[in-house]
């Protein structure tokens, strides 16, 4: 049975990349590119989305009918919602490093890595096989939480998995392990571009990955 699966990256809110933390609406900017993404996606059935703001419109700037998954949410940030990375940084160093360095730490009082990566397995496990090819459109955090899970790493090795804005990820598990491959958009001209020639990892099988 083979579950096939392409992650599209929103942009924003990413604390390695944005200096604001939190959900909010895209520039136009932002949606031109994210319309010049369509060339990236395959051929698929199914559409979902996170139900932040920026996934909604980019489902709709793609034309997508997209049901809002509650699940694929992205990670929380409990009081440091709408605050930026800097601001962070400067006022509470210790906090900001352990959460970047800890997949147990809620300085926030929000999510941890470990409960985003958990989260994020189980709604893997649930996603029916031979379903047609499911296109999710979330943030970075849910796909390197993602990423995790398939590559059975550690948790703590969540901050250093590169997702770029407007990357599609696709994840394909078939016979008890799962294919990894990525893509990425060029701003400027709408054109795909591998990451990596060698882009197609082969993950060990494992069921419990995001738990380590």
């Amino acid at each position: 049975m083979t579950i096939r699966l392409t992650f599209l990256c929103a942009p924003g809110g990413d604390a390695t990349r944005d200096p604001l933390l939190g959900d909010g609406p895209l520039s136009e900017r932002s949606l031109r590119m994210a319309a010049a993404a369509e060339p990236a996606l395959p051929p698929f059935g199914p559409a979902v989305r996170a139900p932040s703001i920026r996934c909604s419109q980019i489902a709709d700037t793609l034309g997508l009918v997209a049901v809002s998954e509650p699940a694929l949410r992205d990670l929380d940030v409990g009081r440091w919602c709408g605050r930026t990375v800097d601001d962070i940084a400067a006022t509470e160093p210790d906090g900001f490093t352990s959460w970047l360095t800890d997949p147990d730490a809620v300085p926030h009082d929000g999510e941890s890595v470990r409960q985003l990566c958990r989260r994020t397995a189980h709604w893997l496990s649930t996603v029916a096989p031979d379903t047609g090819h499911t296109v999710a459109i979330t943030e970075a955090a849910v796909i390197r939480a993602a990423l995790v899970h398939a590559l059975a790493a550690p948790a703590r090795s969540f901050w250093h998995l590169a997702v770029p804005p407007l990357s599609a990820v696709s994840l394909t598990r078939q016979g008890g392990c799962w294919d990894i491959r990525i893509v990425s958009v060029t701003p400027l001209e709408g054109q795909r571009r591998l990451l990596s020639r060698s882009s197609l990892v082969k993950s060990r099988p494992t069921a419990s990955s995001a738990a380590a």
